[in-house]
Formats: structure tokens, C-alpha cells, sequence
């Protein structure tokens, strides 16, 4: 299990354990956390699922593939370096601690 903290719109902290092999975004959708619609349900076809990694993840995560990096151009509020769209993060033990911050454009 990794621990992923859910950081909403609203501030609140939702501190969730995620089984490997989930994405950051399913874990979001299955647990309510606010402001994360994934509206194309993980197939990386809209950016509903916009989050800021915590500073000192971006180097942890994997690269963005050019498909992510197309898709979060529709996310409003982006910041490079921070923006990753969560259906492209997999859960995995090497993610236990990771913190994601849901825009307030999401709100």
C-alpha cells in the first residue's frame, strides 16, 4: 500500500491508502476527493484530473508522455514543473508519501 495525501480546492487533507497498481486519479474518484472529475474515466483524453505534484516529487515521478503533456494545454491554472494529470500516475510502493494539490479552478 502507498499512502497518497489529497490536498482539495478547499484545503482539507484526505490521506488515502492506494493499492499498487491504481492511479493517483482512481484513487481520487473512489474516495470523493473534491475537484477531481475524471471525466474521460483514466484514458487521458481530457484534464479533469489536473493536480500539483508537492515540491520534491516532480524528479520521482515518471517522465510525461507526449500525451499528457497535450492534454493538460486544456487545463486552466497549470504550473510547469507541478502539473501532472493523475490518470498518468500509477500508484506504486515508491509513490508512499506522494501529495497532490486539486486546482482551485477545479473546484
Amino acid at each position: 500500500m502507498a499512502k497518497i495525501t489529497y490536498i482539495d480546492p478547499q484545503g482539507a487533507r484526505h490521506e488515502i491508502d492506494l493499492r499498487p497498481g491504481m492511479t493517483v486519479m482512481e484513487g481520487a474518484r473512489d474516495n470523493d476527493v473534491p475537484g477531481i472529475v475524471a471525466e474521460c474515466g483514466g484514458a487521458c483524453a481530457c484534464s479533469t484530473c489536473h493536480v500539483y505534484v508537492a515540491e520534491g516529487w516532480a524528479d520521482r515521478l515518471p517522465p510525461m508522455d507526449p500525451m499528457e503533456e497535450d492534454m493538460l494545454d486544456f487545463a486552466p491554472g497549470v504550473e510547469p514543473g507541478r502539473s501532472r494529470l493523475s490518470c498518468q500516475l500509477t500508484v506504486s510502493e515508491a509513490l508512499d508519501g506522494l501529495v497532490v494539490e486539486v486546482p482551485q479552478e477545479q473546484a
